[in-house]
């Protein structure tokens, strides 16, 4: 499992104007079961994606494809992690 920090390292006109594209490409990774949740940080300087992946060079493969990767609007930061308790609601998590 992953937590998928994105910072914006572009103004917030660069990155509204890739909004609908980033959104569409979350869109896809939801459909193929890779992200699990999603939403922007607050205040609002970037995002966050709970992800899986069966290696991390395999989520960052996926998050190359991310308009706001290939415009250059945000930086990444990927956090692996093994989830060992979980909320009953999410257990089908572990």
């Amino acid at each position: 499992m992953f937590v998928v920090l994105l910072t914006y390292v572009k103004g917030l006109d660069v990155v509204d104007a890739l909004l609908a594209a980033h959104v569409r490409f979350l869109e896809e990774h939801y459909a193929a079961g890779t992200f699990l949740l999603s939403g922007r940080r607050e205040p609002r300087t970037g995002g966050v994606i709970l992800a899986r992946a069966p290696s991390r060079e395999a989520l960052l493969d996926v998050l190359a494809g991310d308009p706001f990767a290939s415009c250059g609007a945000a930086r990444y930061d990927v956090v692996e992690f093994v989830p060992s308790m979980a909320a009953p609601q999410l257990a089908g998590l572990l």
